[in-house]
């Protein structure tokens, strides 16, 4: 245990010393919340506004219609198919007679395309439209009286509530989203940054012959387990270290909102903590930064942080053997590797693309048996805990997982310990993953 603990410090002290986890670690953050404000105030500023003709032969459609800011149409008597575009106008769109019961074709013609947001935009106008023109042909209300009584009726806000037994706790659909779909990127990308790692570390202690002479005094598999440890260590403490730089980023971020707004905000909490922001006085940024605040209030941080760092040292040390055993195989010659990456890091795809269904439907059963078995549970669990726990995971769903993933990353450090005991000390020969198999189950 000595030797092991000593391989895991001078693993640990090299990277955490080295120019680039420094850098990595205080510059990513920053660099990705101004990649976040980037594209939110490019995706602002560089909303295209389009402006459609439309030919319309039935001759209602210019009274129902509705414009706005990104879309408006112009119902001029002048423009046709043909020259559209010299008036300015990015599509024109053909209305032909529609009868009741009818299914019928409408024609969007351009000359650039204006995206799918934009056509399904156009797709819910054009239905509403239709539908206002029948109720108010059957029941004679004028549009305005109808747009009033639709603004009438804008009363109801619905509110989420995860069912915990005799209590209950607001919470958020989009922030659990959020935080799935971020845990699971995070040890996703972690798993083959430092597997990644591993493997180049043994491959440069294997093709510089320094293996052979640290295998002299300690035997390789507490070789390899000492460098996993520490190397997953370093990505332990990168991860908390931004927990630490996110915390004082958004405290920093307090300090931009006017005065007036946070006091209106701690007035809505005093007054009512546990309703609905719409049901207190108060304007509408004052409102949204309320509901951020309950949600994250109502969040169990513990939990999370709790279970990510368990899964993501578990999927570690599933992975980060299996990518020590390819390194222990492999001879000077890095494209060597690429072959035999291909079962560790296929897994690992498709784990991150059930990933994004998982954070969408966290019950679904792809979600909950993905979320068990130990090839992909690191990732899609992270992606179903913040819906809640025993709400969306049940117990026996959790406690099965991590009990699947410790057996997982225990056989795997065995059968790569196997690997790496004779690959280590092996040159020459390119062995596949049908040899490398018999050497695990080889008794020694």
């Amino acid at each position: 245990m000595k030797k092991i603990g000593l391989i895991i410090r001078r693993e640990y002290i090299t990277r955490v010393r080295n120019k680039t986890f420094l850098l990595s670690t205080f510059l990513l953050p920053i660099m990705f919340v101004l990649l976040i404000s980037g594209t939110v105030a490019l995706a602002i500023k560089g909303k295209t506004s389009h402006r459609i003709a439309v030919m319309d032969q039935n001759g209602y459609f210019k009274d129902y219609l509705k414009s706005d800011s990104g879309i408006s149409f112009d119902f001029g008597p002048g423009i046709d198919s043909l020259n559209y575009s010299e008036k300015n106008c990015s599509a024109v769109l053909i209305i032909p007679v529609l009868n009741e019961g009818q299914k019928t074709i409408l024609r969007l013609k351009y000359k650039k395309q204006l995206g799918l947001a934009n056509i399904d935009d156009l797709e819910k106008r054009i239905s509403s439209a239709i539908t206002d023109r029948m109720i108010f042909t059957k029941t004679n209300l004028t549009p305005a009286r109808l747009d009033s009584i639709r603004a009438a009726a804008d009363i109801a806000e619905l509110k989420t509530f995860s069912d915990e037994g005799k209590d209950s706790k607001a919470s958020s659909q989009g922030l659990s989203d959020g935080i799935g779909y971020a845990c699971g990127f995070l040890i996703y990308l972690l798993t083959f940054v430092y597997g990644a790692a591993v493997m180049r570390g043994v491959m440069e202690e294997k093709t510089s012959r320094v293996a052979e002479v640290i295998v002299s005094s300690v035997k390789p598999f507490p070789l390899m387990l000492g460098k996993i440890v520490g190397i997953g260590a370093v990505g332990l403490t990168q991860f908390l270290l931004w927990i630490g730089l996110i915390v004082l980023l958004v405290g920093v971020a307090q300090a931009f909102i006017p005065q007036e707004l946070l006091t209106e905000v701690n007035n809505m909490q005093h007054a009512n903590a546990m309703t609905s922001a719409s049901t207190v006085q108060g304007s509408e940024a004052a409102r949204q930064i309320f509901e951020v605040k309950q949600s994250i209030a109502n969040t169990n941080w513990i939990l999370i942080i709790g279970c990510f760092i368990y899964y993501f040292l578990g999927g570690y040390l599933f992975y980060a053997s299996l990518f020590a055993a390819v390194g222990s195989v492999v001879n000077e010659d890095p494209q060597e590797a690429q072959s035999l990456l291909l079962p560790i890091s296929m897994p690992i795809i498709f784990s991150f693309i059930i990933m994004s269904i998982a954070a969408q439907d966290p019950g679904g059963s792809l979600s909950v048996w993905a979320s068990i078995i130990p090839f992909s549970s690191p990732i899609v669990m992270m992606a179903r805990i913040p819906y809640g726990v025993p709400g969306s995971v049940p117990y026996w769903q959790l406690l099965l997982s991590m009990g699947f993933l410790a057996g997982g990353f225990l056989f795997t450090t065995w059968m790569a310990g196997k690997i790496y005991r004779t690959g280590i000390l092996l040159y020459g020969k390119k062995p596949g993953w049908k040899t490398m198999w018999k050497w695990a189950w080889r008794k020694q």
